[in-house]
């Protein structure tokens, strides 16, 4: 690691990987864990030159730089979008969905290391970080995750990385949670790879909202699909959530529009594992 500013923690630098030779920058207190940064820029050229107005390092702003250069294929920019889900999550704090997750977390034995994927701003994360222990958040927009490093909590932390990457190696987590991605990843391969970080319980939830989604998985998994995956990964369906459920999770998307989603949820543990 090269440390070129830090204050209460790293705010930029360079992680390099003794293994693969990868380089990955910190910005602004995010560790950028993307394997191919020409190829995650790709669709977020605006966020490139954001991070390059930001950084003050000069091996910082060439690696950026380089990266934008090398883009391939430019998509459609996906930056303003983020934006703006930044914001939507923001305004739609303190919903029945919440007040649900917050109920089971508290049920659930302390969780040593704790991984969500899909983080966002950190609001799911911040409620198991104060039943739990390290917590650690990642997801795939920038600006959500500058907003979830705003609530400051000893220990929780967040990196902006792929789940499909698998960014911790072999790492095991007591608690993985994964709340409404399932229409942003291919579902069959993410239970997979969330299947063996759990060392213990496995918490997931989704509204199965593929049609409404521009870009949608190729696989779709429904109620039953979903748990039967999760039992054959070894993992028994607990506290209830055997059956479906229809959480009411609203969206406040601006003054005149309200998302409202009917979430399903599945709390699972190791089959050896007790909950009292």
């Amino acid at each position: 690691m090269e440390v070129f500013e830090k204050k209460t923690e790293i705010v930029e630098g360079l992680l390099s990987c003794t293994s693969c030779t990868g380089i990955y920058p910190i910005i602004l207190s995010i560790p950028i864990l993307v394997e191919d940064l020409s190829s995650f820029f790709s669709i977020r050229t605006k966020l490139g030159g954001y991070l390059l107005l930001n950084v003050k390092n000069s091996k910082v702003k060439s690696l950026i730089k380089k990266s934008l250069q090398n883009i391939k294929k430019v998509g459609d920019d996906t930056t303003d979008l983020e934006k703006n889900w930044t914001k939507i999550y923001k305004k739609s704090r303190y919903s029945i969905f919440e007040k649900k997750i917050k109920n089971i977390v508290q049920k659930l034995p302390k969780c040593s290391l704790v991984l969500e994927h899909g983080c966002s701003i950190g609001t799911m994360s911040d409620i198991m970080a104060k039943h739990h222990g390290i917590v650690f958040g990642i997801d795939k927009s920038f600006f959500a995750l500058l907003e979830a490093k705003k609530h400051k909590v000893k220990n929780m932390d967040f990196f902006l990385a792929d789940s499909l990457s698998g960014p911790f190696g072999s790492m095991k987590f007591d608690l993985v949670v994964s709340l409404n991605i399932l229409e942003l990843v291919e579902p069959l391969k993410f239970l997979k790879i969330v299947g063996i970080q759990s060392k213990r319980f496995l918490l997931l939830s989704d509204p199965y909202d593929y049609d409404g989604r521009k870009n949608s998985v190729k696989t779709r998994l429904d109620e039953k699909t979903l748990r039967a995956n999760i039992r054959q990964m070894g993992f028994k369906l607990i506290l209830g959530t055997g059956k479906p459920s229809f959480i009411s999770w609203k969206l406040s998307v601006n003054s005149r529009l309200e998302l409202m989603y009917k979430v399903d949820l599945v709390l699972a543990a190791i089959e050896q594992t007790r909950v009292n």
